[in-house]
């Protein structure tokens, strides 16, 4: 019988992505908590933070935290480029063999990650947490969603879980498919699903949050659901095509209605009103219908100007070191400056060593 002490998955490594922005109260909290929980594992493990470009002192709690705990790696970009490029950079730069997302407000708890390692040591390659209610939201809101995951939902050849955030554990297998998606315009939540693999739920109750106020707001809200339709559903573009047929053929059955009235019963053709009320109303549709086709054609504008997802300026910590054969992360981020002058460092000290030894040969 196989000692349980020595079980293949005991052996495996753990990335810990963590994007944070404006978090400087809750991660001297967060991290050292999920420092121990991680160590208790048994794993090799690492804490991977990234800074989306925070206005507060995020940035110096975590040059401290990197110096306290070690497996801290804390990754600080050039500016907020919103959550969804700081979970793409922690994904192209985790190394273990789960990579587990979380947010950094202690909303997800981390107590659920020895359930979340459980279901992977049994098999499952996604471990996603779902919320078990919205009690704590309002009826808007809880409209507003189910309304977002009906309309990404139809007629899709994948499902996007409800209720199901970022907070889950990946398989590596799943972080390198990922890896390989080549879009800018990044929804992750839809990214997850697209990608497939054998996926378990795991049901939680989100904590209050320690320090701060949410960064998403209503209008956020509503932009994140914009860019999730647009990103995975066809379905608004093929709204408009119905809407627009039906629109034609309302207006010939009116149409043929008025001239039976006419030449059936003499009715004479009036109603000025009427013509300006449906002139306003395809007015208004082709303005929304516009509006609808200028959200999908800004998505290839974007697209094809190959802009980075994110810009990294510096970087805080040591992490888990790659694999040796490992492939390359995708080449995602914008020119760091401090990589770029080291490497030049490098090179032109190799250079200069090449010519000492040529001129040394020289007779």
């Amino acid at each position: 019988m196989d000692n349980p002490v020595h079980h293949p998955a005991l052996a495996k490594s753990i990335s810990c992505v963590v994007p944070a922005y404006n978090e400087a109260g809750n991660l001297p909290q967060l991290l050292p908590m999920l420092h121990a929980m991680l160590k208790q594992t048994g794993h090799a493990f690492e804490i991977i933070v990234i800074n989306d470009g925070s206005s507060d002192a995020t940035a110096t709690v975590l040059h401290g935290l990197c110096q306290q705990l070690s497996g801290v790696q804390a990754i600080h970009f050039s500016r907020n480029f919103g959550k969804e490029a700081a979970l793409t950079a922690g994904l192209d730069m985790a190394n273990g063999d789960a990579v587990l997302l979380m947010d950094a407000d202690l909303q997800h708890s981390p107590e659920l990650v020895p359930q979340m390692l459980q279901h992977w040591y049994n098999g499952a390659e996604v471990v996603y947490a779902v919320r078990e209610n919205r009690d704590d939201e309002s009826a808007l809101k809880k409209l507003g969603s189910s309304l977002f995951y009906r309309v990404v939902n139809r007629n899709a050849r994948f499902t996007l879980p409800e209720d199901a955030g970022d907070f889950r554990l990946m398989d590596r297998k799943v972080v390198l498919a990922l890896r390989q998606l080549p879009e800018r315009n990044r929804f992750m939540k839809g990214l997850y699903a697209w990608a497939g693999f054998r996926a378990v739920a795991l049901p939680y109750t989100p904590q209050e949050r320690h320090s701060g106020s949410s960064n998403f707001d209503a209008l956020s809200l509503v932009n994140f659901a914009i860019d999730g339709v647009t990103s995975f559903s066809t379905w608004p573009l093929r709204l408009i095509s119905i809407t627009g047929l039906l629109s034609a053929v309302a207006a010939f059955l009116h149409g043929a209605w008025v001239v039976f009235e006419y030449f059936y019963w003499g009715h004479k053709v009036s109603g000025i009103s009427t013509i300006v009320v449906l002139l306003l109303l395809f007015f208004g549709m082709q303005m929304v219908f516009t509006g609808v086709l200028g959200e999908y054609i800004g998505r290839i504008f974007e697209e094809v100007k190959h802009r980075p997802v994110y810009i990294v300026t510096h970087e805080d910590g040591q992490g888990l070191p790659p694999a040796p054969d490992a492939p390359e992360p995708p080449n995602r981020a914008g020119t760091n400056p401090a990589h770029t002058i080291a490497k030049c460092q490098a090179q032109n000290q190799t250079q200069s060593q090449v010519q000492n030894q040529d001129q040394g040969k020289m007779p």
